[in-house]
């Protein structure tokens, strides 16, 4: 099945807590989103291609310049159809920091905001302190609940399929030279998906990953989440 190389008692924990998060009915006040980033190489074709015509199939060369790399942020509220995805330089703490007041602004009256995101080095409340100083950054932290993604559980985060989306629709095979032009269409990718509120259905619940997994009771209480 998904790459589970040892399903320890953390693991256990932490997809339950996950999937215990994702079970939850869509609620204004505890909205839950999911956040995830991918790379994207930036690079122009090494030659112009060929355009389709009556019976002539369009042909791209397999070469391509590199211009460099930049940043998605894949972020949505999958239950209600909330799309917050836009594209970056680069990954930083102080992007990621960025990324969780843009949420938050979203949301300013949530009672808290339900993230599920992996433990990135950079998915802590130090990114936000280095970003905008101790006081704020501990404020802004404080909005969100926080559901950690186990190591090698990409799988029990909804923003994969917001990013699978996004690669799909808004690059296929578009080869994309600039931030600028990539910018451009992710904003009406997002906006599209936004106005249409395409939702994530989640059927994957606790109960399914005890049985798939064959897991009898498992102390999770000495786990750290």
């Amino acid at each position: 099945m998904w790459c589970v190389p040892r399903l320890d008692e953390q693991y256990v924990a932490r997809m339950e807590d996950v999937l215990d998060t994702m079970a939850q009915p869509p609620d204004e006040a505890e909205p839950v989103v999911a956040l995830d980033e991918r790379p994207v190489v930036l690079r122009d074709p090494a030659r112009p291609g060929r355009s389709a015509a009556p019976g002539r199939i369009a042909r791209q060369d397999y070469e391509y310049v590199r211009r460099g790399t930049a940043n998605i942020f894949c972020i949505v509220e999958p239950k209600v159809g909330r799309h917050m995805t836009y594209a970056t330089r680069n990954r930083t703490a102080k992007q990621f920091a960025r990324a969780l007041k843009r949420i938050a602004n979203r949301y300013p009256s949530a009672k808290t905001i339900h993230l599920v995101m992996d433990n990135l080095n950079t998915h802590s409340q130090n990114s936000l302190c280095t970003a905008f100083g101790g006081e704020v950054g501990r404020a802004l932290w404080g909005r969100f609940t926080v559901h950690y993604t186990p190591k090698h559980g990409s799988w029990l985060n909804p923003a994969e399929i917001e990013a699978s989306l996004w690669s799909r629709e808004c690059l296929g095979r578009l080869r994309i030279g600039s931030l600028a032009e990539l910018r451009r269409r992710t904003s009406r990718w997002n906006a599209d998906a936004h106005r249409r509120r395409r939702k994530i259905t989640w059927k994957f619940t606790k109960e399914k990953a005890r049985d798939v997994f064959k897991i009898a009771q498992i102390d999770t209480s000495r786990s750290e989440h």
